[in-house]
């Protein structure tokens, strides 16, 4: 992961894969500029998780451009609503704005995993 420390990356690649052992969903994570369209790079980036996408969960974060997507898959959507994933959403851009990328992002994860298990 780019622009992250070893140890920041580390703590993100540990946050997901609690989220997906906690939740049973598939969570990707994408830092960086999208090639075009943020919604539609971020959908495509799901989309090439094939037969995992149903189940899956993708956080894109441009933090050059200031913006955050998130894109369930249609199974994942049931156990994530979008009120759900906008919520944490708000949560993690008012860490961006702090300063806290990586605060953000593993309160985020955490955050969204936990709702998953919850509904599940």
């Amino acid at each position: 992961m780019r622009g992250l420390s070893t140890a920041q990356a580390d703590d993100l690649r540990k946050a997901l894969r609690a989220a997906e052992r906690r939740s049973g969903l598939r969570f990707g994570l994408f830092l960086g500029p999208p090639a075009g369209g943020r919604r539609h790079f971020a959908e495509r980036l799901h989309a090439a998780l094939a037969d995992e996408a149903p189940d899956a969960v993708v956080v894109l974060v441009d933090v050059t451009g200031r913006a955050l997507e998130i894109v369930t898959g249609e199974r994942a959507r049931r156990r994530l609503p979008d009120g759900a994933c906008r919520l944490t959403a708000m949560s993690m851009a008012t860490a961006f704005g702090a300063g806290d990328l990586v605060g953000g992002l593993l309160y985020g994860i955490a955050a969204l995993g936990e709702q998953a298990a919850v509904r599940s």
